[in-house]
C-alpha cells in the first residue's frame, strides 16, 4: 500500500508542481505579483490536499501565535522538499533563499524567478552574500517575509549541523526578528526517495530571537532552538509512527 499511495502522489503532486510552474511562467511574464496569489491560492492548496488524500500526511502548524506576514525571517529545518512548497501555504508572501543553480532549470526556474525567490550564487563569495542581501531588502521593503535554510541543504533526521553564516548576515544587516522553525518532514519524505510515508507532519514556529545580539550569540541561539526541537518532534514522531525510524540518520 505504501507504494501504491507514493506512486500515485509522485504523479499527481508532481504534475501539479509542473502545471503550476509552467502556469506561473505564463503568468510572470505578463504580471509577476500575480504568480504569488496564482501559486498560493491554486496550486500549493491542491498539493496539501494531494499530500493528505493520497499519501496520508496531515500537516499540523505549531505556535501560530509566532507567525507575521512582514518584516520577519525566518529560519528552518531543511529535511525534504515538502517545506520548501508547504510553508508557502501558511506564509502567502515568504521569499525564499535558495541556490542559484535551481534558476536555471526550465519553466522551473523561470516560475522561481517571477515569484521573486532569492538566487544565491555559493561559488560568488563575498559577491554573492551581497546580492542577497539587496535582494532581501528589496523584499522586506515589499513586505515579504524572507525564509532561509541555515544549512543551505537538506538534511537527513538526525544528521550531524553544519549552519552557514547567510543567515546571520541577514539577520544583522536587517535588524529584523527571526522566527526558527523546527520541523519533522523527513521522517516521512526522505531526501531522494521514492516514498512518502503516511503520518502527521509538523512545522513548529518558535519564539522570535530579537535583533541586536551578537553574531555569535545568535547563531548559538538559533542553532540550539532549531535543533532541540527537531530532537524532540523526531522523538515524538518515531513513537506515534515507528516505520518513519529507517528515515533517520545511522552513521
Amino acid at each position: 500500500m505504501l507504494y501504491i499511495r507514493s506512486l500515485l502522489f509522485n504523479i499527481f503532486g508532481y504534475s501539479t508542481l509542473a502545471i503550476g510552474c509552467i502556469t506561473n511562467s505564463i503568468i510572470g511574464a505578463i504580471s509577476p505579483k500575480a504568480t504569488i496569489k496564482t501559486w498560493n491560492y491554486c496550486f500549493i492548496p491542491f498539493l496539501v490536499f494531494c499530500l493528505r488524500y493520497i499519501a496520508g500526511i496531515k500537516i499540523e502548524i505549531r505556535g501560530k501565535e509566532y507567525i507575521k506576514q512582514e518584516n520577519v525571517i525566518y529560519a528552518g529545518k531543511h529535511e525534504s522538499a515538502m517545506e520548501t512548497y508547504v510553508l508557502t501555504n501558511f506564509l502567502k508572501k515568504a521569499s525564499f533563499i535558495l541556490k542559484k543553480e535551481l534558476t536555471y532549470i526550465p519553466i522551473f526556474g523561470w516560475a522561481q524567478y517571477f515569484y521573486g525567490m532569492i538566487p544565491v550564487d555559493r561559488s560568488a563569495g563575498s559577491k554573492a552574500m551581497k546580492n542577497m542581501l539587496r535582494s532581501a531588502q528589496d523584499r522586506i521593503a515589499q513586505k515579504r517575509p524572507i525564509i532561509i535554510f541555515p544549512e543551505g541543504t537538506r538534511k537527513q533526521p538526525g544528521q550531524p549541523t553544519d549552519y552557514k553564516p547567510g543567515v546571520a548576515l541577514l539577520y544583522q544587516h536587517l535588524n529584523l526578528p527571526v522566527i526558527p522553525i523546527a520541523t519533522n518532514t523527513g521522517l516521512f519524505w526522505k531526501k531522494n526517495s521514492f516514498l512518502r510515508y503516511p503520518g502527521k507532519v509538523i512545522f513548529e514556529f518558535m519564539e522570535p530571537i530579537p535583533s541586536g545580539l551578537s553574531k555569535q550569540d545568535f547563531m548559538n541561539q538559533l542553532q540550539q532552538k532549531i535543533e532541540q526541537k527537531c530532537t524532540e518532534l523526531n522523538t515524538e514522531t518515531i513513537k506515534n509512527y515507528p516505520q518513519t525510524s529507517v528515515n533517520m540518520y545511522k552513521n
